[in-house]
């Protein structure tokens, strides 16, 4: 098979999968796509709730294997759409549906890069969930994975490798006070209070700054407090967004940050595995990215890199800046560049 024959079996599957309804935990009819089409080219695939797992033929178990991932998720579509989401609609040079540019065209690139590699130590893995960081999807897998040498994971990343990601690290502060009577001097305000945690959250400085990543950055997004006008509130929630770069770990940075924080100040965190990751520029990946022209960059978005425990870096097809987006679309001179770029770093 030819990359011409690869790009027409990558466009056929991509218009199946964006006429199919994806959404994370409703990914059973993707799945089965997916599934189908790995068996009719000859493999066998292994299922695990709505996650597909292949191993080549000739595949080594004592040997650490190169992975393939991406995931066959999409978020709800957004209402500014102006085409059916679900409907694969080709015009321009671009293909128009719900999940062709993320991370559509960079799951059925992978398939037939599988298909077609020479390294029979190739594992491919299509993952639920990874729009909402499942515990259903890369989470669920990671224990059944074969040791991994290096996962290519397929992201709309320009077909540049992405060799850093920052992580992801979701915070709820509760700022405690007192109550009383808002016409008298009673009560210590819990809102007055939280202005003074969220300056310390605004203010902080983390030293280590990543050359990919730029500062660990962190963000107070939402805020409640209070019941009513003539009651002084005696708690005010927040919630802080923290993307941190390579250099520091979500526990790390969730100590810290609890040392700066008054008695009067609950802080946890939602989930600590989302860290961020990165791999040697030495890695030979990479090297031979390198030496095809490609060129390495940090990205500030999350994907399942975060949950794997082994060298790891993002590139596919398409562009970040239109994913979740309204009209969403892939261009096919993408598509059809993306599998012969891929066998050429794996090869």
């Amino acid at each position: 098979m030819n990359t011409e024959t690869a790009f027409n079996e990558a466009l056929g599957l991509l218009r199946k999968l964006i006429a199919t309804p994806r959404t994370s935990r409703n990914e059973k009819s993707a799945a089965d796509i997916v599934e189908q089409d790995l068996k009719e080219h000859g493999f066998n695939p292994e299922r695990t709730g709505n996650n597909i797992l292949c191993r080549r033929h000739g595949f080594d178990k004592s040997r650490p294997a190169i992975l393939l991932n991406s995931h066959i998720d999409t978020v709800k579509p957004v209402s500014s759409w102006t085409l059916d989401p679900y409907t694969p609609v080709e015009q321009d040079g671009k293909l128009y549906g719900i999940g062709s540019n993320d991370a559509g065209a960079s799951l059925v690139s992978l398939m037939q890069a599988f298909y077609l590699t020479e390294d029979e130590n190739t594992v491919f893995l299509a993952t639920c969930e990874e729009e909402i960081s499942g515990e259903g999807g890369m989470k669920r897998m990671v224990s059944q994975l074969p040791m991994i040498s290096t996962a290519v994971v397929g992201e709309p990343t320009g077909m540049q490798p992405a060799v850093a990601e920052k992580g992801l690290m979701v915070l709820d502060i509760t700022v405690h006070g007192k109550s009383g009577h808002a016409a008298r001097d009673e009560g210590v305000n819990a809102i007055y209070r939280a202005i003074e945690v969220a300056s310390i959250i605004r203010d902080y400085r983390f030293e280590k700054i990543s050359p990919l990543l730029g500062p660990v950055k962190k963000s107070v997004t939402v805020i409640n407090a209070g019941t009513q006008h003539n009651v002084v509130p005696d708690i005010c929630t927040m919630t802080v967004d923290v993307r941190p770069n390579e250099f520091y770990t979500n526990s790390g940075i969730l100590e810290m940050l609890r040392h700066k924080m008054p008695e009067w100040c609950d802080i946890r965190a939602r989930s600590l595995t989302l860290n961020s990751s990165s791999i040697s520029l030495d890695n030979p990946l990479i090297k031979k990215a390198v030496g095809l022209g490609l060129k390495p960059f940090g990205s500030p978005t999350l994907s399942d890199q975060s949950v794997l425990g082994c060298p790891s870096f993002k590139i596919g097809p398409g562009d970040s800046s239109r994913s979740h987006s309204a009209d969403e679309f892939i261009c096919l001179d993408e598509l059809r560049q993306a599998i012969p770029t891929y066998l050429s770093i794996l090869n």
